[in-house]
């Protein structure tokens, strides 16, 4: 993925994924922990749960103008509808990934697809999904480096449960390991 001074970032799925968590996550560790300049938005659908969901994130070294992501430059999509809504929409230069356990069906795409079943990895990992949210945040930090992994680990010590705090951490761990393993052994499209 190309340097940018401006990241256009998509976090989609599903109500009850904690999109809307990880992408105001996200936004604090740029702003506050990382030095940078990033706003948020969200959209979701009527049901609290089930109902799609999305997070955008917008992360610039530069002042940000316009608030609304028009082309992402990075996209996660946790289910199927959000991948088949949105692939197209992302940058012929993005990266894509994608949790496996719900997205069965990737459109052909020029793009840099990480497929992963992030949400089964959780639960292996934690014997929950609920923090596959988390994993994929680290994953993507990982990844892309649009902000420092230290600085997603302050925000994610700030924004989640004191109940699910170690576990949340866990996975955070996990997904730098993950997007660490994946750059190093150039894999893609197959997941690791």
């Amino acid at each position: 993925m190309k340097n940018r001074e401006t990241y256009e970032i998509r976090l989609s799925g599903t109500g009850g994924q904690g999109l809307i968590l990880i992408g105001i996550t996200l936004a604090e560790a740029a702003a506050i922990y990382d030095g940078k300049n990033a706003v948020q938005t969200q959209s979701y659908g009527p049901e609290a749960r089930g109902g799609a969901s999305r997070s955008d994130v917008i992360i610039s070294n530069l002042e940000i103008d316009y608030f609304i992501v028009s082309k992402p430059d990075i996209l996660l999509a946790m289910s199927q509808e959000a991948c088949d809504r949105y692939l197209g929409d992302t940058k012929e230069d993005g990266l894509v990934l994608v949790d496996s356990t719900y997205v069965q069906n990737i459109p052909s795409t020029t793009r840099q697809v990480f497929s992963l079943p992030l949400t089964k990895m959780a639960r292996d990992l934690t014997g929950k999904g609920i923090v596959a949210n988390v994993l994929a945040l680290g994953v993507l930090t990982s990844l892309t480096k649009v902000v420092a992994q230290e600085a997603i680990a302050k925000a994610v010590s700030k924004n989640v449960s004191k109940q699910n705090y170690e576990m949340n951490l866990q996975a955070l761990r996990e997904g730098f390991q993950i997007g660490d393993q994946a750059i190093f052994m150039g894999k893609k499209d197959e997941g690791l």
